[in-house]
């Protein structure tokens, strides 16, 4: 019994672990890429943007939360963000933007799927709008990758939404 016991307690650790990166004091700005790859971990994916860097840290697919490290030219953390908000996909410009201009701006989709009849690919993100609602925003591309649509509404994996969807 106590090996079971100290096996579910060393599971436990390493599950929340992973987790350790993303909580805690937000990096310090003009710290080194190196330090803040320290603190929160390797990155979940990386992106080119001008001079710049993005680091982006996600916790999907069922997390509500991605921030966005911006390194400099120079290697040092000029930004660190929380991006899965509505003031964010606001700042996504439909007719405009691309899909690197999303996974730079707001990073990888929690889920994919495509509608064949309106012939569009949709990227789907998990937050929490006005910091209380589990919501779901829907990014629409067309077949060139141009963003054609966005829209919001309930998780449908957050067990206060469930009655909605039978």
């Amino acid at each position: 019994m106590q090996k079971l016991s100290t096996m579910a307690t060393f599971i436990l650790a390493l599950g929340l672990s992973g987790c350790a990166g993303l909580g805690g004091p937000p990096p310090a700005l003009g710290e080194p890429r190196a330090a803040l790859e320290a603190q929160k971990g390797r990155p979940t994916a990386i992106y080119p943007d001008g001079a710049d860097t993005l680091l982006e840290y996600a916790t999907g697919p069922y997390g509500q939360l991605t921030y966005m490290a911006r390194i400099g030219p120079d290697g040092l953390l000029k930004s660190y963000e929380q991006v899965l908000t509505s003031e964010k996909y606001a700042t996504i410009k439909v007719g405009v933007a691309t899909k690197q201009d999303v996974l730079r701006a707001i990073g990888h989709p929690a889920e994919t799927s495509f509608l064949p009849r309106q012939q569009l690919e949709v990227w789907s993100y998990r937050y929490k709008e006005s910091g209380v609602w589990d919501s779901m925003m829907h990014v629409h591309f067309d077949q060139a990758g141009i963003v054609r649509m966005l829209m919001n509404g309930p998780d449908p994996m957050k067990e206060e939404h469930r009655g909605f969807f039978r």
